[in-house]
């Protein structure tokens, strides 16, 4: 067997679709499991679609999920270039759809834009979808006519001379093997009337001449596929593997798109979502171990993917799943790369001189993205507005009036205390407790209340007093005092 040598070749049009992470992501799999190559080839010839600064979020992305290319535009082994411009330039698509023409494979058409539009028919009556199916007319123009056109500057396009009977056959890997109706395939254009090659006929040449063994891409391209096979039969060459993948809907089992709000990487990321877990969940979109292992490095989905196994079915992305996966991700962090990426996050909301680091250690555990920080610790910065129904809590039997009594007693106990460590402050107050002889929440509910003024922290009371200290303590409890009384 040849070296597997697998290709990602997105169009510079934006951000990228999870859709297009995720064929990268299964391409780089495919060949790292069988100790192949991953090329990254950039397709650029479709100009109208060109988005400045693309090309570099590509980079980027492929950077950052660790997707790294083994050749590509920066890393040249020998089959560049690897960008579609750059080829095009060298004329290397015209010389084999020239090749084709002589074949009896390919042809010049010279029909304009008024006799395409002719040929339009509606998919189906009723319908306000329309197709154009050439029908071969400049095919039977003789040579010299031909030369006359080219010779008067006429424009043209190249078309493939797809068979009218029998039938064309090819292999997915995921679908088995498929065959069409040659009279169902139209004679597809091979050049462009500006001079570039289409994607599907870009793409043939590109992949034969790069020498890549598998192809993935979204199971839409299913349909195209027997053209691309026409081709290959043409040229007489050996096609790459199919490896067609199943569409990625949103919850409602619509095609993910921009609207959903999560429909590319760099949203993702803004939306507070690690890259690590961005990367696990895409790979299980589609695919899954037998062992329905769920979280995974990079490297353990080298060593367990194994293609055969995409399924068929549509892939739901459940944003619910992908961030109970992030939460997973973020407990696991390394303290350090932690901060660093929550601190921007608290920030927001803490200006005060307080250890943002002990605060940050508090939320560690408790939340699943990045932006439920600030609405989760905005609290130590300054007590909000509450209802002092919140000190009436059932099952710690507590209510207005001894919780008022409990803190009036723990004032002057506190203002007695100059350690404001946890340890110290739960000294303290389970001796008052123990004094007392009251349940633990009578004293700590009504307590915790009045320093942080929510009914759900990321701490108890004493962590919390420890990062205020003991003005800022004093001051809630004197306030809660105040509010109880009134």
């Amino acid at each position: 067997m040849s070296k597997v040598r697998t290709r990602f070749a997105p169009s510079p049009t934006g951000r990228m679709h999870v859709g297009n992470l995720r064929t990268a992501l299964y391409e780089f799999l495919i060949a790292k499991h069988e100790g192949g190559d991953f090329i990254l080839r950039i397709e650029d010839t479709d100009r109208e679609r060109y988005v400045e600064g693309a090309v570099d979020i590509i980079y980027r992305t492929l950077e950052s999920t660790g997707l790294i290319h083994d050749e590509g535009p920066d890393k040249d082994k020998g089959y560049g270039p690897y960008i579609q411009s750059e080829r095009q330039a060298s004329g290397i698509y015209l010389k084999y759809a020239k090749q084709l023409i002589e074949q009896g494979d390919a042809y010049y058409c010279f029909c304009d834009k008024e006799r395409l539009e002719s040929l339009k028919t509606k998919v189906e009556e009723g319908a306000d979808k329309e197709i154009t199916v050439y029908d071969k007319h400049c095919l039977s123009l003789s040579k010299e006519e031909v030369e006359a056109n080219l010779a008067a500057g006429k424009p043209y396009v190249i078309r493939f001379n797809m068979p009218t009977e029998g039938t064309t056959t090819f292999v997915d890997e995921i679908y088995g093997e498929i065959t069409v109706e040659n009279k169902e395939l139209d004679d597809i254009i091979l050049i462009k009337s500006d001079g570039y090659p289409t994607y599907n006929f870009a793409n043939v040449i590109d992949d034969h001449l790069q020498e890549i063994t598998h192809v993935v891409r979204g199971n839409e391209y299913i349909s195209s596929s027997p053209k691309y096979q026409r081709i290959y039969d043409a040229f007489g060459w050996e096609s790459p593997k199919y490896v067609h993948l199943p569409l990625i809907t949103d919850e409602n089992h619509k095609k993910l798109s921009k609207r959903s709000g999560h429909s590319s990487y760099e949203d993702l990321l803004e939306q507070g979502f690690v890259s690590e877990a961005i990367v696990n969940y895409i790979a299980l979109l589609g695919w899954s171990p037998e062992d329905n292992k769920e979280i995974f490095t990079l490297d353990e989905l080298i060593k367990e993917f194994d293609y055969h196994k995409v399924n068929k079915s549509p892939s739901v992305f459940d944003i619910v799943k992908l961030k109970w996966m992030n939460g997973e991700y973020i407990k696991a962090m390394d303290n350090d790369k932690y901060y660093e990426l929550a601190m921007p996050y608290i920030k927001k909301v803490i200006t005060k001189d307080y250890d943002l680091k002990k605060i940050l250690d508090m939320v560690k555990t408790r939340i699943e993205v990045f932006p439920e920080i600030p609405e989760m610790v905005d609290f130590f910065e300054e007590l909000p507005e509450y209802d002092v129904a919140m000190y009436t809590h059932k099952k710690m039997k507590t209510n207005s009036e001894n919780s008022l009594e409990v803190l009036e007693e723990l004032l002057p106990i506190l203002e007695a205390t100059d350690d404001y460590s946890v340890q110290n402050l739960h000294d303290v107050v389970f001796e008052y407790i123990a004094k007392k002889e009251c349940k633990n929440g009578q004293a700590l509910w009504p307590l915790r209340t009045a320093v942080s003024g929510k009914q759900m922290t990321p701490a108890g009371a004493f962590e919390i007093m420890e990062v205020i200290g003991k003005e800022e303590s004093l001051a809630r409890i004197k306030k809660g005092i105040e509010m109880l009384k009134a």
